[in-house]
């Protein structure tokens, strides 16, 4: 996907705060903000995907950001959520769950606040961001949800979540 096609169909993002960066996602792919809730953790997930949840009889994977972006764990707060999010991948919809250290708000971005993601400096790979806001002093990393989980891994998490949802009677 382009920059300018992602500038173009997603004018509002939410906002979240990661340590203290923030960063923001369409608002077009968010499903809904949960409370942080307990999560269980199954064997042989790669160490970012902190675990799967249970939401409303659906098996959704959790991926915990910072260490997604190889920042280091640290504890949950009372401002720590997941924001559920649905994602197309090669015509298939798949949900997954970002685990984050706070929700700030749904912010307005117009074409001219948003400059082409840098090549240097951010310690992420170039093919997560979409690009960089400018909000008066502030920057706002952009993050393409589509590439938080790379191809391999959503195969692996594919195969990995058969049993569970088989087991609990659910659709793959």
């Amino acid at each position: 996907m382009s920059l300018q096609h992602d500038v173009l169909s997603a004018a509002a993002y939410l906002t979240f705060t990661l340590r203290t960066e923030t960063f923001a996602v369409p608002v077009t792919q968010v499903r809904e903000i949960l409370d942080h809730a307990p999560l269980t953790r199954l064997p042989q997930m790669p160490a970012f995907v902190a675990g799967v949840l249970n939401l409303r009889g659906r098996v959704v994977p959790v991926v915990d950001l910072r260490l997604r972006f190889g920042m280091t764990c640290q504890a949950e707060t009372r401002d720590s959520c997941i924001v559920v999010m649905e994602i197309d991948l090669d015509g298939a919809l798949m949900e997954f769950g970002a685990l984050v250290d706070g929700v700030q708000e749904v912010l307005a971005l117009s074409a001219s606040q948003i400059e082409p993601p840098p090549r240097l400096g951010l310690g992420l790979k170039c093919d997560l961001l979409a690009g960089i806001g400018k909000e008066g002093e502030r920057f706002i990393i952009l993050l393409r949800p589509e590439r938080l989980i790379a191809e391999g891994e959503v195969t692996q998490l594919a195969d990995l979540l058969a049993p569970v949802r088989a087991g609990a009677g659910l659709e793959a």
